[in-house]
């Protein structure tokens, strides 16, 4: 529901063909997944071109650390940034889905700690929070990355591609547990076009008897039933159950769509993807980006859409 309301606010602008940032300052306060300390962030309106930049105001030097997947040190169940310096920002995909999904080109994301909050596991509350603060138009045009060629990364029977589209986002995902209650999910989302509020409702999930193993390695020190969907052998541990009955794959669309944004940029292709996560994300796009023939980024004007960007309807859809 939320994605439609934001929907109905763009449509309002000026321009859907322009960059965008929030309109006031929206902060957040929660507990950090894998650390388990306490983490406040606010986000703030930067100026066109200026892209999404975390600040570790904790810090008082070398503290601006940049969402590039080129800057992606671990993806060991989260996604990790980290700048020249050492100083890193951790669990950032569902903060990034959710500005993705809504549009925005430019924000400073201030944190006081190494990593972003949990909330309630999905990019709920990130979602909504964001649109409370409404939305600045700039003159300033969009930029987008076009697939030219298809690219596949794999290891065994995990894999993810990405091939040519003409004007869509397409995210193709599989998911293969033995666990009973997971087992073989599989959902297919037009990104630009579909009602993603699943998606965006879905929390991230982990096995009862994997939680020994995660915590030994020193992760999920701030995991607990309100951020996490536990499944034991047969049954769901949290009280109201599943949000949705795809909740588990669209979780990690939702993943898959927020590391997808550390390209820079909203992109045009056809992803489909079997078992993965955040290193095939990342991988996939460390191979796409290493031969400049692989994809184009076109700046977005009225006078210059390239001949396979004419649906403008759908156009609006990805601003």
């Amino acid at each position: 529901m939320y994605l439609k309301v934001a929907s109905t606010i763009l449509k309002d602008a000026v321009s859907y063909l322009t960059q965008k940032t929030i309109k006031s300052p929206v902060s957040f306060s929660g507990i950090a997944l894998h650390n388990g300390l306490n983490v406040n962030i606010t986000l703030k309106s930067a100026k066109p071109n200026e892209g999404i930049v975390f600040k570790r105001v904790d810090l008082k030097m070398n503290n601006y650390v940049y969402p590039n997947f080129l800057n992606v040190t671990n993806t060991s169940l989260n996604t990790t940034i980290e700048n020249e310096y050492g100083v890193k920002v951790s669990t950032i995909e569902h903060l990034m889905g959710a500005l993705f999904g809504l549009g925005i080109d430019n924000v400073l994301v201030e944190i006081d700690n190494e990593e972003v909050p949990i909330l309630d596991g999905s990019a709920k509350n990130f979602i909504e929070k964001i649109i409370s603060s409404g939305f600045e138009i700039t003159d300033e045009p969009i930029k987008i990355i076009k697939i030219n060629k298809s690219i596949k990364y794999s290891e065994g029977e995990r894999f993810i591609s990405i091939k040519p589209s003409k004007l869509s986002l397409d995210i193709d995902f599989e998911l293969k547990y033995e666990n009973k209650i997971i087992g073989n999910q599989r959902n297919k989302v037009k990104v630009y076009e579909d009602d993603l509020t699943d998606v965006y409702n879905s929390r991230t999930f982990c096995l009862f008897e994997d939680i020994e193993f995660i915590k030994k390695n020193g992760l999920a020190k701030g995991g607990s039933l309100d951020n996490a969907i536990v499944v034991n052998d047969k049954e769901i541990l949290n009280k109201g159950g599943l949000r949705n009955n795809k909740e588990f794959v669209n979780h990690k669309i939702l993943d898959c769509i927020g590391d997808l944004y550390t390209s820079g940029f909203r992109i045009i292709g056809n992803i489909a993807c079997s078992q993965g996560g955040h290193f095939l994300t990342n991988q996939l796009l460390r191979k796409v980006f290493a031969n400049k023939n692989n994809f184009s980024i076109i700046e977005i004007r009225e006078k210059n859409l390239p001949h396979t960007l004419i649906n403008r309807s759908l156009l609006r859809s990805i601003a």
